[in-house]
């Protein structure tokens, strides 16, 4: 692999507090200080004045559907979005077909990873066997075949005494707990968020209690246990609350926003258009606006996409039918750039630092630095062109986004992955 050399970038590395404009140098796929002058004439040189070069974004929350649903997408596809979205390390949930609840699926997703994958990407294991929140997985196997975090994303527990006993086993092999909060006695063919636009449009309304109460009785099992509970896609104002008083007293709790959460409200559901249906559903402006806060005083530590990818004919339903969710991972980047930078004046390395550093230390995954001797990934953006997305000619497999032919503000130019380009700006290498 030849020594790369970029040149006049303004470097932003949040884990070294760097901010200026500057050059990055790799060899053999990690970066160095400097290159002598004999090696600086032999390398490649990628000209980067005007663009962002920080670490390679991590999203601990995708959905990339394989192995059983790869009508939806693949590991493959999956990655390739990661990828022009300036992904360099992504963490997969595990609500696949069969769910991966074993240590046998865990190894079929390893290979397949290691086979089509083309960013650095992380298998999660289910915390109950099924997804059925019944009995607990074989959370050890789980670990020892190769799984960061455990998690029935989509499926939350809800007996409080086997979540009780999944985090403590948890904790004992040293695995992260991410939870999806939600009540499922509050949401019984709810589909979007209970208030004013649900009840003047006809439709079964969901209310933030059933996500407040999920995140209070996780805020309690952390503190009686002491094991590292990560609560999923907060939406509403009064779970920010709960978790910013929890993390005063020192709780190992931590929580993520997404693009959709921060930037999009109930309103938008005036047409009944399904890309706007997601679990948790869009909540209200006092939400939104309590979610950008938490993120500002580090109540929300991170930024993840729940990248979530349907069929055409899946969403293509009447609203009641249609599956929940949405694509994220090739508008991550420039949604949360326009919400947090230009709308609420975030300064741009501590909005890099929610993407970068803090997902990769909060789930102990290599990345999120461009000190020497690091793996050399590396996202290179231009922070003010303007383009206009779309699906049919993005990377996933599906295209169901609420940004279709929305004109985007800041695009990923080159992705870089152990010091390999896998995208150019237009099409994966």
């Amino acid at each position: 692999m030849p020594s790369t050399w970029i040149k006049n970038a303004r470097v932003i590395d949040p884990a070294a507090k760097r901010d200026a404009v500057g050059d990055l140098f790799i060899v053999d796929g990690r970066f160095v200080a400097s290159l002598p002058a004999a090696a600086k004439k032999r390398a490649r040189v990628i000209d980067a004045r005007g663009l962002v070069a920080c670490p390679g974004l991590v999203d601990i929350h995708v959905h990339f559907r394989e192995p059983g649903q790869t009508h939806k997408e693949t590991i493959a596809t999956g990655s390739h979005a990661a990828a022009a979205g300036g992904f360099t390390t992504v963490v997969m949930m595990p609500n696949t077909s069969p769910v991966a609840d074993s240590a046998g699926t865990i190894q079929f997703m390893k290979d397949v990873i290691d086979r089509d994958a083309v960013v650095h990407v992380y298998p999660t294991g289910c915390i109950t066997v099924g997804m059925k929140g019944q009995a607990l997985a074989p959370i050890g196997s789980l670990k020892r075949a190769g799984v960061i975090a455990i998690t029935d994303d989509g499926d939350c527990i809800q007996s409080n005494d086997l979540m009780r006993r999944a985090v403590e086993y948890a904790k004992m092999f040293d695995l992260p707990v991410m939870d999806h909060c939600q009540d499922h006695s509050m949401t019984q063919g709810a589909v979007m968020n209970e208030g004013v636009v649900s009840t003047r449009l006809g439709l079964r309304g969901w209310p933030n209690a059933a996500e407040d109460l999920i995140v209070a009785r996780n805020v309690i099992l952390s503190e009686y246990t002491g094991a590292h509970i990560h609560m999923q896609h907060i939406s509403s104002q009064f779970s920010v609350d709960i978790l910013r008083r929890a993390k005063q007293r020192g709780v190992r709790v931590s929580a993520e926003a997404t693009p959709h959460h921060i930037a999009l409200t109930d309103d938008l559901l005036e047409g009944y258009d399904t890309n706007f249906k997601m679990n948790p559903p869009l909540r209200t402006e006092v939400d939104r606006k309590a979610l950008i806060e938490g993120l500002r005083d580090g109540t929300l530590d991170i930024v993840a996409t729940d990248h979530a990818p349907h069929t055409d004919y899946e969403k293509d339903k009447e609203f009641d039918f249609a599956p929940n969710g949405i694509l994220g991972l090739e508008t991550a980047l420039p949604v949360t750039l326009e919400v947090l930078v230009r709308q609420n004046k975030f300064k741009l390395p501590y909005v890099i630092d929610l993407m970068t550093r803090r997902p990769a230390e909060l789930m102990r995954l290599p990345g999120g630095t461009l000190a020497p001797g690091a793996t050399a990934d590396v996202c290179l953006f231009d922070p003010e062109e303007k383009w206009v997305y779309d699906t049919k000619k993005g990377f996933s497999k599906s295209s169901n986004s609420p940004w279709q032919s929305k004109t985007m503000t800041g695009r990923v130019k080159t992705t870089i992955v152990g010091g390999r380009v896998v995208f150019d700006g237009r099409k994966i290498v």
